[in-house]
């Protein structure tokens, strides 16, 4: 068994791994770390590239698009490590980027994962979108982020540099423990890409560990590097899979009412989609509200498996109000307008 096992996930990013394969190799030594390039069926040329310009790079070639969420199970599968870092391949990492999460996670064994500060390769003074400096969400299970509230980016002048207790750690970048990572099943394959790393940090969660920003490491991210931020696709599965999120993590006794009330507002946002002209994006909207009533009773079934007591839910980094309302009725745009200076309690 290796310490560290840093494993990229790979879909016909060509361009990418020429970009910040080297990048990773030149800044990810020591700590007893590895790489691997996990193959998600590409069909244009990756693999064969890697082999041929990195053969010290490990390689793990899946038979066909598995997406996201399975695409890491199977790779992991393979790989005999202590920490796992999950990280997208239009990632560049940092001189150092790598100790600040191993030696967190080697002294706090009551942390289960974390995530760097993720800023953006476009421009890095900002935060980027799916990350930040840590993610939450809120009763409705909408995330957010410390420097990203819905689609506004705050620069980054150090105000989240200090390490905090956090809901969810970015798929884009995540340390964890391999074996709080097989405790909890890995993610959820059903969702296939996108808010697969806020279920698993919820049931990380509900099993009694802790998630942490540690923001001493820095990451910058394209990011839609495998699907745009606007594309109907990813539309749909933002949307189902949020109704997934709450439907198998939320307590018994508030489940149906907070399902109720999301569903009402995804009819909201969906009207706003036609009366812009977003015609497909509405389809989408309607279509991820079938999928999810159709598969209620598997759902059903993953709650069971999830420890959901209300009491804990109460003790978890959840905002307990609206975070659309106090973003477009109040006007609440950065994080420290929704800031509480104890870390352990709910915002």
């Amino acid at each position: 068994m290796i310490k560290t096992a840093i494993v990229i996930l790979n879909w016909n990013g060509l361009d990418l791994l020429k970009s910040y394969l080297p990048v990773f190799k030149a800044n990810s030594g020591g700590d007893d770390s590895a790489i691997w390039v996990a193959d998600n069926g590409s069909t244009d040329g990756s693999v064969a590239w890697v082999r041929t310009n990195h053969p010290e790079t490990g390689i793990i070639e899946l038979e066909s698009n598995q997406g996201f969420a399975e695409g890491y199970n199977r790779a992991l599968d393979k790989i005999d490590a202590r920490y796992y870092i999950i990280v997208n391949s239009d990632i560049r990492v940092t001189p150092g980027w790598l100790s600040p999460m191993i030696s967190y996670l080697d002294n706090n064994p009551g942390t289960a994962a974390c995530q760097p500060k993720i800023l953006s390769e476009q421009d890095h003074t900002s935060f980027e979108y799916a990350g930040a400096a840590g993610g939450y969400i809120d009763k409705y299970g909408y995330p957010f982020c410390r420097g990203r509230i819905q689609n506004h980016l705050e620069k980054d002048t150090g105000q989240y540099n200090d390490q905090r207790v956090i809901f969810w750690s970015s798929g884009a970048c995540m340390a964890i423990r391999s074996e709080v990572w097989r405790e909890a099943g890995g993610f959820d394959g059903d969702f296939f890409a996108h808010m697969e790393e806020i279920d698993l940090c919820w049931r990380i969660h509900s099993a009694g560990h802790t998630i942490m920003s540690v923001p001493e490491s820095v990451v910058y991210h394209v990011g839609g590097g495998t699907l745009n931020y606007g594309s109907p696709r990813k539309v749909y599965l933002n949307f189902r899979n949020n109704l997934y999120l709450l439907h198998k993590n939320l307590p018994e006794r508030i489940l149906r009412k907070r399902i109720f009330t999301r569903m009402v507002l995804d009819g909201v946002a969906a009207v706003m989609f036609l009366f812009t002209f977003h015609f497909r994006n509405f389809r989408e909207v309607l279509r991820a509200h079938h999928d999810y009533l159709r598969d209620r009773p598997r759902l059903d079934e993953k709650r069971r498996k999830i420890n959901s007591e209300e009491e804990r839910y109460k003790k978890m980094p959840i905002l307990n109000k609206s975070i659309i309302a106090g973003f477009y009725i109040g006007g609440k745009k950065v994080f420290t307008d929704y800031y509480v200076k104890d870390p352990d309690k709910r915002l």
